[in-house]
C-alpha cells in the first residue's frame, strides 16, 4: 500500500512540473531591469596587460521570465573589453534568458594597447554595454585607466629557452640591464616618465650603476625583483615630494597593501647602493644587503607590508637615517650574521597582524670574527604590538656582539620573564649598552601614540609628551630634518618624524 501512494505522489509531482509555465519566456521590454551599477570601474591597468575580473549584476524584477534580445558592447568586435554572460565569452549575446525575480552575473576584463589609441602616458578607455529590449535600450557604462610603461624581461631564444643569472650553480629567470638595449635605449637610467614593470629578476651588471631619479615608479611582477652584481651599483635619489617607489604590479586597490607581492631588492656581495626618499613595498624580503663594499646610505627610506624582513642586513655596513618601517613578517630591521651599522633618527615599528614577529632582530652569527657586530641605534624607536620589539640573540655574550641604544625608546614587556633583565643582553641599567632610553616595561609606558599604524602613518602625536624633545641635539644635528623636511634643531623628537597633532586631518 505504501509503494502505490508513493506512485500517486510521484505522478502528482511530474503533472504539477508539466503544467508550470515558468519556462516560457517572454520578450523584455526593457523596463524589467535593473543593475547593480550603473558604471564599471576596472582598476588602473598597464598596456598590454589583462586587467582582473569585475562584475555586473543584472536583475529580473518583473513577476515573469524574460528573454533579453541583445546584450553586446558598443563598440561591438573592435572593443578591448571582454563578456562572460551566462557561462559564455564574447562581446554580442542574444536571446539571453532571466527568470522572475532573479539575477545574473556579467563579468567584465579589458586589456589595452595603449599605443592604438593615443600617445600619451595615461588615458581612460571606456565602452558600455547596451541591453536591447524591444524599443528601450538600457546601458551601463564601462570605465578603465591605461597607464603607458616600460617592460623589462629576459629575451626568449630561438630554442625556446629564456634569459638567465647564474648565482653559483643555481639559475634563476633574469637579464642584465642593457645600456644600449634595441627597444628601450639606456636601461640603466630609470625616470620619471613613465613606469617600469619588470619580470623577473632585473641585474646591474659588474661594474655598472642604475641611477633612478624623483619620481619613478617600479612595479615587480610575482617571482621577480632587482639585483647587483658584483662592484656594481644602485643610485636610487628622490625627493619628498617625488619619492621613488617599489611595488608590485597588481594596480587593484585590493592589491595596495597586501605583501609579498614581489621578491625584493637584493644589494649582493662586494656592491654598494644609496637610497634616498625611496618607498618599498609588498614585497618578501623588501631590501636585502650582503656584504657590501662601501657603507650603504639609506636616508628617508620607508619599507612597509613585507612578507618576511623589511630591511635583512647580513655582514652588511649600513648608515640609515629617517627610516621608517611596519607590517613585517618577520620582522621590521633583521641584522643577521653581524655587520656596521648606524642608525639616527629611524622609527623600526611593526604592527604585523599575525603572531611571532617582532621590530628588531639582532645576531651575529656564530661570533667569530668575520660576523662580528658593531652597531649604533640614536634617537630612535623600537616599537610593535609584539610583546618584546627587539631581539638579540649573541653568540659568545660580549664577544663580537658591540651594540648601543642611545636616547631611543625600546618596548620590553619582558612577558612571562622569559628574559634575564639583569645581564648581558637585556640589562637596560647598563650605561654601556642603554644610554639615556626609554624602556616601555608596560604595555601603557611610553607608548609612542603613533597617528594611525594600519595606513603606516608612524608619525608620534603630541600624546607621545615622553617622546618629544627627548631625542640628542648634538645627533639631531647630523639629521636636522625630519622625513617630511620638518626642522628637528631646536626641539628633536624620537624617530624619524617630529610629532604631529593627533587630531590632524
Amino acid at each position: 500500500m505504501r509503494i502505490f501512494y508513493n506512485i500517486i505522489i510521484l505522478f502528482f509531482i511530474i503533472g504539477f512540473v508539466s503544467c508550470r509555465d515558468d519556462f516560457n519566456f517572454e520578450p523584455s521590454s526593457g523596463s524589467e531591469l535593473a543593475f547593480s551599477k550603473d558604471t564599471v570601474y576596472l582598476d588602473t591597468i598597464f598596456s598590454n596587460i589583462g586587467s582582473s575580473t569585475y562584475n555586473l549584476k543584472v536583475y529580473n524584477k518583473s513577476n515573469k521570465d524574460i528573454k533579453i534580445p541583445s546584450i553586446r558592447l558598443s563598440k561591438g568586435e573592435s572593443s578591448n573589453f571582454r563578456l562572460m554572460v551566462d557561462g559564455m565569452a564574447g562581446k554580442s549575446f542574444e536571446n539571453v534568458e532571466l527568470l522572475a525575480n532573479d539575477s545574473m552575473f556579467i563579468f567584465v576584463e579589458t586589456t589595452v594597447d595603449i599605443k592604438q589609441q593615443t600617445n600619451g602616458k595615461e588615458f581612460l578607455y571606456t565602452d558600455e554595454i547596451l541591453f536591447q529590449s524591444g524599443s528601450q535600450q538600457q546601458k551601463v557604462n564601462l570605465v578603465t585607466l591605461v597607464k603607458d610603461a616600460v617592460f623589462l624581461y629576459p629575451q626568449k631564444f630561438q630554442d625556446g629557452s629564456y634569459e638567465s643569472l647564474n648565482f653559483g650553480d643555481v639559475q634563476i629567470y633574469g637579464f642584465f640591464l642593457d645600456e644600449n638595449d634595441a627597444v628601450n635605449g639606456n636601461e640603466l637610467e630609470w625616470t620619471n616618465d613613465k613606469p617600469y614593470v619588470i619580470y623577473g629578476y632585473a641585474a646591474v651588471p659588474p661594474n655598472k650603476i642604475l641611477t633612478i631619479t624623483e619620481g619613478a615608479e617600479v612595479h615587480f611582477h610575482r617571482n621577480s625583483g632587482l639585483v647587483t652584481f658584483s662592484d656594481a651599483a644602485i643610485n636610487a635619489n628622490g625627493s619628498i615630494e617625488n619619492p621613488i617607489v617599489f611595488q608590485g604590479d597588481r594596480l587593484e586597490p585590493s592589491f595596495e597593501d597586501t605583501p609579498g607581492q614581489w621578491d625584493g631588492i637584493w644589494i649582493s656581495q662586494d656592491s654598494d647602493a644609496s637610497f634616498s626618499n625611496v618607498i618599498i613595498k609588498n614585497a618578501i624580503d623588501g631590501l636585502f644587503i650582503n656584504k657590501n663594499k662601501l657603507p650603504v646610505n639609506l636616508n628617508n627610506l620607508q619599507v612597509y607590508n613585507c612578507e618576511k624582513n623589511g630591511l635583512l642586513l647580513q655582514v652588511a655596513h649600513v648608515t640609515g637615517t629617517n627610516i621608517v618601517t611596519n607590517n613585517c613578517g618577520v620582522a621590521a630591521l633583521n641584522i643577521n650574521y653581524g655587520g656596521t651599522y648606524d642608525f639616527i633618527h629611524c622609527t623600526f615599528a611593526n604592527y604585523w597582524s599575525r603572531l611571532n614577529q617582532t621590530a628588531v632582530i639582532i645576531n651575529n652569527g656564530d661570533g667569530t670574527n668575520e660576523f662580528a657586530l658593531q652597531a649604533r641605534f640614536k634617537n630612535s624607536i623600537i616599537y610593535g604590538n609584539a610583546s618584546e620589539s627587539l631581539l638579540l640573540v649573541p653568540a659568545n655574550k660580549e664577544t663580537n656582539f658591540s651594540f648601543t641604544f642611545e636616547y631611543s625608546l625600546i618596548k620590553f614587556l619582558n612577558s612571562a620573564n622569559r628574559f634575564n633583565t639583569e645581564s648581558f643582553p637585556y640589562q637596560f641599567t647598563n650605561n654601556t649598552y642603554y644610554t639615556n632610553s626609554l624602556i616601555a616595561k608596560t604595555f601603557n609606558e611610553h607608548q609612542p601614540y603613533f597617528f594611525n599604524t594600519s595606513k603606516n602613518e608612524l608619525m608620534i602625536t603630541d600624546k607621545a609628551t615622553s617622546l618629544i624633545n627627548f631625542g640628542n641635539a648634538a645627533y639631531a644635528q647630523q639629521v636636522p630634518q625630519d622625513l617630511l623636511g620638518k626642522s628637528r634643531l631646536t626641539s628633536a623628537d624620537l624617530g624619524a618624524y617630529q610629532h604631529v597633532n593627533s587630531s590632524a586631518d
